[in-house]
């Protein structure tokens, strides 16, 4: 290659202000720090709690709202058949899904994150973290789960689906029931993904398969069921060392 070409790409080790080098890399390491300890901490709490179902959905839905209500009564039927839900711990389905958790036989796991409006701690949380950085959230909300549910939502809830539908797609994450529920609010995107992505050659039509729109709480909890009358719950060795590339 023609030395003239090369580009100069500074590094932190070429900053000549010493102070500036200093503050920078003192910056980097504590952000690295931070980062450590919350995936610590969720492996510390979470590790063993399984099975675990994620529940996701709008933080702006009402209490009044028939999605709310829908949600309380999934949680409550997966928590009395011995799962834990799972949920950003906020409010709307957040919160509804903590509530038919905390309300049933197992764990209600709030995984809470720091924003500057919309989200506030809901209190029916048995285990309760709290997080920065929403990329350690989501390994966590992924990591832990034995299936995924989805109510309707904004673009955390499209991208909490997005993430686990590329995981399982790329083999990064084992395969696990993804339920949509709520027919007229997903079905223009399921169909868009058929007419659009599937037809244009960006997924393959069997990638369709690896979610399901299911509306009824009591077909929700027997789907799950279902997918794990054909495979054992437990994580086999191969799934098992997918674990930490999340």
């Amino acid at each position: 290659m023609d030395s003239s070409n090369r580009k100069n790409v500074p590094r932190l080790r070429q900053i000549r202000d010493l102070e500036r080098a200093t503050s920078a890399k003192a910056r980097e390491s504590w952000s690295m720090f931070t980062i450590m300890a919350e995936f610590i901490e969720s492996t510390e709490r979470l590790s063993e709690l399984r099975p675990a179902v994620s529940l996701f959905g709008s933080a702006r839905i009402k209490p009044d709202s028939s999605y709310y209500a829908t949600a309380v009564d999934i949680a409550r039927r997966l928590s009395d058949e011995g799962f834990a839900v799972i949920s950003g711990g906020g409010p709307g389905i957040m919160e509804a899904a903590n509530k038919g958790g905390f309300e049933g036989k197992s764990p209600s796991v709030g995984l809470n994150i720091e924003l500057p409006h919309e989200q506030a701690s809901n209190t029916w949380q048995n285990i309760s973290l709290s997080f920065r950085h929403f990329f350690a959230r989501k390994v966590a909300f992924v990591k832990y789960a034995d299936a995924y549910v989805i109510l309707p939502g904004g673009f955390g809830t499209l991208d909490e689906l997005m993430e686990v539908l590329t995981l399982i797609q790329t083999g990064k994450s084992r395969r696990i029931p993804v339920i949509l529920v709520g027919t007229s609010f997903w079905r223009g995107l399921l169909d868009w993904f058929q007419s659009q992505l599937v037809k244009d050659g960006m997924i393959s039509a069997k990638d369709m398969e690896l979610v399901q729109l299911i509306d009824e709480p009591v077909n929700i909890v027997e789907a799950i069921f279902a997918f794990y009358e054909a495979r054992h719950i437990e994580l086999s060795d191969p799934e098992r060392s997918l674990n930490p590339y999340l």
